[in-house]
């Protein structure tokens, strides 16, 4: 966007050698150099410090992925381990229950209202006929 070549640069120091003086201009050139100098060297400190801050954060989130696959490892390895009917053994085997409370909880389904895929299941069946209705009520 904005170059300067060699013709320039001959013009700008033609220009300070005139303001400035003879006397003045290699103090100038001087002083400038040494601020230029600092600023690579800060610069250069900056990118180191800012090298091995990111090397420390990544070691450390690596440390921490190392754990958590360990973790995962670990949790894949006990829940392999486990049987699969945990749930039955903590349950247990169903409670029977009396004949006169389960009739009177659940009517039985007559054969229309069962499901095929799943006889168990009975929230499609049809509403109680009103005799069944006026059973319950007594």
């Amino acid at each position: 966007m904005f170059e300067v070549g060699w013709s320039e640069y001959l013009v700008i120091f033609g220009l300070a050698l005139v303001v400035l003086g003879p006397e003045k201009l290699p103090k100038l050139a001087a002083s400038i150099g040494r601020w230029v100098g600092r600023a690579r060297v800060m610069a250069r400190q900056f990118r180191d410090q800012l090298e091995s801050e990111t090397q420390t954060i990544r070691s450390s989130v690596h440390d921490v992925q190392k754990d958590f696959e360990s973790a995962s490892s670990d949790l894949h390895s006990s829940v392999a381990d486990t049987p699969h009917d945990t749930a039955a053994e903590v349950q247990g085997p169903p409670s029977p229950q009396p004949a006169a409370q389960s009739a009177q909880e659940s009517p039985t389904p007559d054969a229309s209202s069962v499901n095929p895929q799943n006889p168990l299941d009975t929230s499609h069946a049809a509403a109680p006929r009103s005799e069944e209705r006026d059973e319950r009520r007594i």
